[in-house]
C-alpha cells in the first residue's frame, strides 16, 4: 500500500512543482531585464528564426508558451499534447549548447558559466517530464483495457 500512496503523492506534486517553475520563469519573461536568461533567449530565438522574428516579440510568444504550460500543470491538465509541449520546449533550452556555446562556456571549454548552469538544471525537469509521459501511458493504456459495462 505505500507505494500505492507515494505513486498519488507523485502523481500531484510532479505537475504542480513543474508547472510553478514554468509559471516563475515564462511570467520573469514577459517584464524586461528580470529573466537572467533574456539575453540568450533573444540571440537564441534570433538564430533559430534568421531573424524574422522580432526579439520582444520572440520574447513574449515564449512568456506565453512557458506561462500556458506552467499553469496547464498547476492546474493538473495532464493533457499529452501539454506534457509532449513541456517535452519539446526543454529539449530546445539546450540549443544554445550547440549554437552558442561561447556564451555558456566562457573562454575555455572547461569553463561553465551561470547561464549554462541555467540550461543544464533543465535535465532534471526533462526527466519529471518523461516520467510524468510514462505515468500517462500507463493510466491510459488501463483506461483502454478495462471492460465497458
Amino acid at each position: 500500500m505505500p507505494f500505492k500512496q507515494n505513486v498519488q503523492f507523485n502523481n500531484r506534486v510532479l505537475p504542480s512543482t513543474i508547472g510553478m517553475v514554468y509559471i516563475f520563469f515564462g511570467l520573469l519573461k514577459f517584464f524586461s531585464n528580470t529573466s537572467p536568461a533574456e539575453d540568450l533567449v533573444k540571440e537564441t530565438l534570433a538564430k533559430l528564426t534568421f531573424n524574422l522574428i522580432p526579439d520582444q516579440i520572440g520574447l513574449l510568444i515564449l512568456a506565453s508558451f512557458e506561462t500556458f504550460i506552467g499553469i496547464a500543470l498547476l492546474v493538473n491538465l495532464r493533457n499529452k499534447y501539454i506534457i509532449y509541449s513541456a517535452i519539446v520546449h526543454i529539449v530546445m533550452t539546450f540549443t544554445p549548447v550547440f549554437i552558442l556555446p561561447e556564451l555558456l562556456f566562457g573562454k575555455n571549454d572547461f569553463t561553465i558559466t551561470l547561464l549554462s548552469q541555467y540550461i543544464f538544471k533543465n535535465i532534471i525537469i526533462l526527466g519529471a517530464l518523461l516520467s510524468l509521459i510514462k505515468e500517462y501511458k500507463v493510466v491510459e493504456r488501463k483506461v483502454c483495457n478495462e471492460p465497458i459495462i
